[in-house]
């Protein structure tokens, strides 16, 4: 029977699947930013888990640089978000190119 840091890296695996496939298939950018949010949070995962299972402190003080890059990912894909809205009304990705300057 496997540890828990290792269903830990299961699951984390699982979960970057589901964020793989949720990037790749919607076309809603709402919908994209909270996959690759899981991806993210997928990674945090899998650094913890590998962390205790080398019992040291590594993981845990990458975890807080991706939770970083994160926040200003969802900053920034927010942004975006809300311009695309004002300019066409809606939040499909096929409508970005209209942003170009």
């Amino acid at each position: 029977m496997p540890s828990l840091p290792e269903l830990g890296i299961y699951f984390s695996l699982l979960l970057f699947i589901i964020g793989l496939f949720g990037v790749m298939f919607r076309k809603n950018l709402i919908f994209m930013m909270l996959s690759v949010e899981v991806m993210l949070n997928a990674a945090n995962l899998a650094f913890i888990s590998a962390s205790s299972m080398t019992n040291t402190i590594d993981g845990q003080v990458i975890m807080f640089f991706v939770m970083a890059v994160a926040a200003c990912e969802a900053g920034i894909g927010l942004a975006l978000i809300i311009s695309l809205y004002r300019a066409k009304s809606s939040v499909e990705i096929d409508d970005l190119r209209i942003l170009r300057g």
